[in-house]
């Protein structure tokens, strides 16, 4: 199991990433969260067994149709403390 925190850039808010997100981690059983942040870019956190979580951060990579990402600033980080994958308020 691994844990990873990303924050993502480019045009990342307004174009369904969170939502989007949320259902990719739950497709491949990841945990974790996702929220806005007031920089424009979006800040997540992956937790599961580590196949899993990098193919949700391939996805992240590509993000939703309207979206474009432009780059993703990739750390270690711990694991959430409950189970499931959640939208948080913005920070």
């Amino acid at each position: 199991m691994i844990a990873r925190r990303l924050v993502i850039a480019g045009r990342v808010q307004g174009v369904g990433y969170r939502d989007w997100l949320v259902s990719e981690a739950a497709l491949r059983g990841v945990h974790g969260w996702v929220r806005n942040r007031a920089d424009g870019a979006v800040e997540a956190l992956l937790h599961g067994e580590a196949d899993a979580v990098a193919a949700v951060l391939a996805a992240c990579r590509l993000g939703p149709r309207h979206a474009e990402v432009t780059g993703i600033a990739e750390h270690p980080a711990d694991p959430p403390p409950s189970p499931g994958f959640r939208r948080l308020p913005s920070a």
